[in-house]
């Protein structure tokens, strides 16, 4: 692949928080940004040094926009995939636009970790109201998901029982297909692995961090994930030989569930630097974003040793965001806001990074310790 001189621009679809800061990790390796958003203000566009406003399928803006740019890169799944197929007209696209045509929809991804024989829970596909009946015969508990554009847990039924099932049903016409039902896995904790590769002689894996949510949104990730070293090894390993098997070049979330079994079972896959990955940002002398713009932008990729352990906490909406004054005095604490002009109920604000020494992560955390809201 061919190493950019400084200088050189890197275009990235989408204008959020993962544009934002993946915009300033370019900018500190000495790149141009330009950005290509279908909403101004962005938090992306706010920090880069070009700024495309249009529909992402717009065929014209696109074209022009790939011009551009040297290497361009994703920040989000929801983009239109016949987009980014007609940005690899003009500019190379990294990840490719067949690894986001994958992770974008969830039919695609279980079909396709089911062919790579990697583990994945039990599954269905769902495509009409018709299908539902199916349902009956797979079992419950299970979790009913739309197969595209749900995040946060939007967009999510979970069946526990006959009667949920019958409500989901007396709804049916009013629901989003296609769907996935996925067997409920009763799991102990949730990990993410963030992978970053360039080639197969050339990639970095961070280690596990454990994923704790409320109402469907993550709150906090714990770095390191409290496992095995041989359990973390094999999640790494995972990610490792998931990324090779879809040629990824860039760097991809993988989530994965650690059940009462001590299997690992692989959930979702997000190629683009992950919110679970934001505790990299001060414990990693080189974080998800550098090692995402390093690879697409064919730079050595360094170690991604971890130097501290670290807690993440996202802070969302404006009881979160009431809290600033005091997360301001904390000399632990790093704090990254991502500029959004409005504060809404649900929305992710900023998230701060509670740094500890190797091995001093308390054991048991309780949430309130850090965020009284919580």
């Amino acid at each position: 692949m061919k190493t950019l001189k400084t200088g050189s621009t890197i275009g990235i679809v989408g204008g959020g928080q993962l544009g934002r800061m993946g915009a300033m990790a370019a900018a500190k390796l000495g790149f141009r940004v330009h950005i290509f958003t279908d909403t101004m203000p962005s938090p992306a566009g706010e920090v880069a040094a070009a700024c495309t406003v249009g529909s992402y399928d717009d065929a014209t803006l696109l074209e022009a926009f790939a011009r551009d740019c040297d290497v361009i890169t994703f920040e989000f799944e929801n983009i239109s995939a016949a987009g980014l197929r007609k940005l690899e007209e003009n500019c190379v696209v990294y990840p490719a636009s067949s690894i986001l045509e994958i992770s974008q929809d969830r039919i695609s991804e279980k079909r396709t970790l089911t062919e790579l024989e990697l583990p994945v829970a039990p599954w269905i596909a769902l495509h009409s109201a018709a299908d539902l009946a199916a349902l009956k015969e797979f079992g419950f508990p299970c979790i009913v998901k739309t197969a595209r554009l749900g995040y946060d847990g939007k967009g999510q039924y979970r069946l526990n029982k006959e009667s949920d099932f019958e409500a989901l049903l007396s709804k049916a016409d009013t629901l989003s297909y296609p769907l996935v039902a996925e067997k409920f896995v009763d799991f102990q904790r949730e990990i993410s692995v963030m992978v970053v590769r360039q080639n197969s002689e050339n990639y970095r894996v961070f280690d596990p961090s454990e994923n704790r949510h409320k109402d469907g949104i993550l709150r906090i990730s714990l770095a390191p994930a409290p496992i095995s070293p041989d359990l973390a090894q094999q999640a790494q390993n995972l990610a490792i030989k998931l990324a090779e098997k879809l040629n990824l070049v860039g760097i991809m979330g993988v989530e994965m569930f650690h059940d009462h079994k001590g299997q690992l079972i692989i959930n979702e896959i997000a190629p683009r630097p992950h919110n679970s990955g934001h505790w990299t940002m001060d414990a990693c002398a080189v974080d998800q974003f550098e090692m995402h713009i390093r690879a697409v932008a064919g730079l050595p990729l360094p170690s991604s040793r971890r130097h501290s352990d670290a807690v993440m906490h996202n802070l969302i909406g404006p009881e979160d965001m009431s809290l600033l004054p005091f997360l301001l005095k904390e000399d632990d604490g790093c704090l990254h806001l991502y500029g959004k002009k409005e504060v809404k109920p649900g929305r992710k604000m900023g998230h701060i990074n509670r740094l500890f020494p190797k091995g001093g992560l308390p054991g048991e955390l309780v949430l309130s310790e850090f965020l009284p809201n919580l």
